[in-house]
């Protein structure tokens, strides 16, 4: 038998694998597009976000409102309210908190509504957001939850009431004074602080004798504040209490206060063992200004302590003299940034223009506290030599936000701060003073330049001036005020070109 051949089997078209079909992203990819989107600080189309709102996941809903809090874009307010129905307590904090971030008094309906929310978190943010907004038509809102069950709402009630309307809302914060929680009772005396009602001022002399040490210090933060003369008394003898932790609420009260029956317990405290209790008395003595004051600020140039030196050094250009020239310079040598930065102070306080070449050299300092520091003693000086380092510095320095912290900072090796985003403001203001007597073309070519890159917005915020400028008396320039003042007029500015 022959056999027969077996023919190959015949093979079909080759189909090629079809490629995965894409996953969906999971919820914390979404949370981490929509945190991205929103990186540069501005969204032109809102939609994603609005759209973020209905998402089923209630953490992507979360983050969208929080994310519109941020961008603070007022087109967002009618979207928002809609979301405060939100089943889930967490988006509704964040909505809350983000209405009161972008602060639109059109918003406090909106958020007066969340003040009866179930969740006393909800509650507790929708006061928040309420001070946040600032307008005075939402007391009547808030005394509604004077007697919440909640602590933390009556806390944060106490808090916004006492910055809407202190007067008009001082019925609801004397009451809340005999609140049995301390921190409500802190809020209610801070609030009544702020009432333009000296009458009032003798609750917070008697919250100065309360069992809360938390309300003690609120109750010193105030008498020193409103410069309360009739507290003294009872400040010093908090001061031979054994409780430590309020000694620095009252010496500092004691500094603002200035009665001189004070100075002796200032002195004594001067030299505590604590170097944190030393820095509050040697700044309380350089407030003060009595004929010790310059002693003990001498004596604690060398304290073993950076944060003491600094206090000292602050201290003595209020209390020091131009015999103290060699000593601050001295201090210019200082391996910390804070002492540093006191002397640079005390020599343009003291107007010791002897001292303007070597301030010149701060300029330069590592530290952006220090050149802070300087350009603010050299424009208070009115130092021409420093004019070119000035300019230079302004086409350097833009108006920024305040750093974030990256990682965590040891004390005693650098000095964190937002002196950095503040050092274009503190120039202009310096060249403003180089100039004003003498227009000078550089100087103003070189501010109207600065002007010309800035925005109405950036030119309407407060400035963000060095320590010396900030002063309970005084109202903070804009931005524009400044540039005002430096460049009075535009045929100032023609003439510069």
């Amino acid at each position: 038998m022959v056999a027969r051949s077996r023919r190959p089997p015949r093979k079909g078209p080759v189909r090629r694998a079809e490629p995965p079909a894409p996953s969906a992203p999971t919820p914390s990819e979404r949370a981490a597009a929509i945190r991205e989107s929103i990186r540069l600080g501005e969204v032109r189309d809102l939609g994603p976000l609005f759209v973020a709102l209905s998402d089923p996941v209630p953490g992507i809903r979360e983050t969208a409102a929080m994310a519109l809090g941020i961008l603070k874009d007022p087109r967002a307010c009618t979207t928002l309210g809609t979301v405060l129905t939100d089943p889930d307590p967490a988006v509704r904090l964040a909505t809350v908190e983000a209405l009161g971030a972008i602060g639109r008094r059109e918003s406090c309906g909106l958020v007066e509504s969340a003040l009866d929310d179930g969740e006393a978190a909800v509650r507790a943010k929708a006061a928040l957001a309420l001070a946040a907004i600032g307008h005075a038509r939402s007391v009547p809102a808030l005394d509604r939850r004077v007697n919440d069950p909640a602590p933390a709402v009556r806390q944060a009630v106490a808090f916004a009431l006492g910055r809407l309307a202190p007067d008009a809302a001082f019925p609801s914060l004397e009451r809340m004074l005999h609140d049995p929680v301390d921190r409500v009772r802190r809020e209610a005396v801070l609030g009544i602080g702020r009432s333009s009602d000296p009458v009032h001022l003798a609750l917070v002399r008697r919250s100065l004798q309360d069992p809360a040490r938390r309300v003690r210090v609120a109750a010193a933060v105030v008498a020193g504040r409103r410069r309360d003369r009739e507290s003294v008394p009872t400040l010093l003898h908090l001061l031979t209490t054994p409780e430590t932790w309020e000694k620095p609420a009252v010496l500092v009260a004691l500094g603002r206060i200035g009665d001189p029956v004070a100075a002796p317990a200032l002195v004594s405290w001067a030299e505590h063992p604590a170097h944190w209790i030393r820095v509050c008395a040697v700044h309380a003595l350089g407030e003060m200004g009595t004929s010790e004051s310059r002693e003990v600020a001498l004596r604690h140039l060398r304290d073993p302590y950076w944060s003491v030196r600094g206090a000292a050094a602050v201290a003595l250009g209020t209390v020091g003299t131009s015999a103290d020239l060699a000593v601050l310079l001295e201090c210019l040598r200082d391996e910390h940034p804070w002492a540093r930065r006191g002397a640079t102070y005390a020599l343009g306080r003291l107007g010791l223009t002897e001292a303007a070449p070597r301030l010149r050299e701060e300029l330069h300092d590592p530290a952006a506290e220090v050149r802070l520091a300087a350009v603010w003693a050299l424009g208070n000086l009115g130092d021409d030599g420093a004019r070119d380092d000035l300019v230079r510095l302004l086409y350097q320095s833009r108006p920024t936000r305040a750093p974030r912290r990256t990682a965590p900072v040891d004390p005693d090796e650098r000095l964190a701060s937002d002196a950095e985003s503040r050092l274009f403001d503190a120039v202009v203001q310096a060249l403003g003073r180089l100039s004003h007597d003498l227009p000078d073309p550089l100087i103003q070519r070189s501010l109207v330049d600065a002007r010309e890159g800035l925005g109405e917005e950036e030119l309407d915020r407060l400035a963000r001036l060095p320590l010396p400028e900030i002063r309970a008396d005084h109202p903070t320039p804009t931005l524009r005020t400044l540039f005002e003042i430096a460049l009075p007029s535009s045929g100032d500015d023609e003439d510069a070109g």
